[in-house]
């Protein structure tokens, strides 16, 4: 560990070097320096990172058994991912140097409680030192207590399903803030409450649903137990009210303390445009949303993560337009989006807004970086409109595990070798910590 910061400056300025060659991303001009405004010192510049996306080896979560099961919705397993448990200082480090002053990252519950009520306190400690690394290298940590996953015996017992879920889920969140809280800045109880509304509104992605029941039997199986149940693939109807709870419950632990620090929720958000008389954006808008807009007018912030957008008729969702570009997850790339959501979510919860989640899969990463100005053009103007934004977390650091596709689709900054684990800085890491730096929209 020793030569590390000499590697990762130089990681660092070939990102630099690939940002000059590339024609399609411009300098700031003397101009636009002129007429951006600066921010608040407390502005919140960083990426964003899940702990089972990138640590490796989450062996006892539910994810990683129904990654192994056959036949499984995964097209392949994550097994090391990017190896952040052992590597996270390198990519605080790495953040850092690249000029962000947050870090948004995960504490995986499947680790801390491997069985139920047996909490391990290495896999505490552990995560106590990535939050004092991120302290040393001048990175704000922002805590997601569960991203999407939860430990396999939790998902064994039906998961949210489970009447007593809500107290399991707390019991977790209150041990690991009496060891963690006092060095956090801020914090989620959960990643995106309301995904599984969003799949189950997509009507290509209902299309999955006999393979993901055979999955969760096998996980079942796999188990002993004649259930099994995810929070991604949630049936709502048996869980959400449970989950709801769990997030009240949960929310209370964590701000009793120790540590004091704004608790949010954050919310997988689409800009839904409504098309022609009689559409249904507004049913479909109840829809991905359900409770979780009224749980973020409780909470001291609602998470805005929004990647594109959604057009719906009098028929319900329609397809992209014939010939809108497409990022290489499927969806219309719209970056416009972003400034949509923060207005909606700010109109809807009256709270601060931090962007927890904002970026683009692509191999492209002149698009990247196109999709990122225009993004946070419309962050800008949200601000000039009195809106209350105070952070902007792009997904992701890393070119990481992105579940089911597994590590075809790329959303980092930095490019990962999949046999070396070496971290490559793009044009993009460059671009966007340069303005992260410079503090300035």
């Amino acid at each position: 560990m020793a030569d590390l910061p000499n590697l990762s400056r130089r990681a660092v300025m070939a990102g630099a070097a690939g940002l000059a060659a590339t024609s399609a991303v411009k300098p700031v001009s003397a101009a636009a320096a002129k007429t951006s405004k600066p921010l608040s010192r407390g502005f919140l510049w960083g990426t964003a990172t899940a702990a089972h996306q990138i640590e490796g080896n989450n062996s006892n979560s539910d994810f990683w058994l129904a990654e192994n099961v056959k036949p499984t919705l995964f097209q392949e397993p994550s097994l090391d991912a990017c190896d952040s448990y052992h590597r996270y200082e390198e990519d605080i480090i790495l953040a850092a140097r690249l000029g962000f002053n947050a870090h948004r990252f995960g504490i995986e519950w499947a680790r801390i409680e491997p069985e139920p009520g047996k909490f391990s306190e290495a896999e505490l400690d552990h995560y106590l030192r990535v939050l004092e690394a991120c302290h040393k290298h001048g990175l704000a940590p922002v805590v997601t207590y569960s991203h999407w996953t939860v430990p396999r015996w939790f998902a064994a017992q039906g998961g949210f399903e489970h009447p007593d879920s809500p107290q399991l889920f707390a019991r977790f969140a209150e041990r690991a803030t009496a060891k963690l809280g006092p060095l956090m800045t801020a914090a989620s109880t959960f990643n995106e409450a309301n995904i599984a509304r969003v799949i189950q509104a997509r009507p290509e992605l209902r299309a999955i649903e006999p393979l993901v029941r055979a999955m969760l039997a096998a996980c079942a199986k796999a188990s002993g137990s004649d259930r099994f149940a995810s929070v991604l693939f949630a049936d709502i109807a048996k869980s959400e009210a449970n989950q709801v709870r769990a997030h009240e419950l949960a929310f209370d632990a964590i701000k009793s303390g120790p540590g004091n620090f704004p608790v949010g929720v954050t919310i997988s958000m689409q800009d839904v445009q409504g098309v022609g008389e009689g559409n249904r954006s507004t049913e479909i808008e109840d829809a991905i949303y359900g409770p979780w807009i009224a749980q973020a007018t409780k909470a001291d912030f609602v998470g805005v993560q929004t990647y594109t957008r959604i057009r719906v008729d009098a028929n319900g969702i329609l397809p992209p337009q014939k010939g809108a570009e497409l990022t290489a997850a499927g969806y219309e790339f719209y970056p416009e989006a972003l400034a949509a959501t923060i207005r909606y979510a700010a109109r809807k919860t009256g709270k601060p807004i931090f962007v927890t989640e904002n970026g683009i899969g692509t191999d492209d990463d002149t698009r990247r970086v196109v999709y990122i100005d225009r993004a946070l053009a419309g962050v800008r103007d949200c601000i000039d409109e009195g809106i209350d934004v105070r952070g902007y977390l792009h997904w992701s650091l890393l070119d990481n595990f992105e579940w089911v596709f597994g590590y075809k689709q790329r959303f980092g900054l930095v490019s990962v070798d999949r046999k070396t684990f070496k971290r490559t800085p793009k044009p993009s890491a460059i671009h966007l910590g340069a303005l992260a730096r410079a503090n300035r929209l």
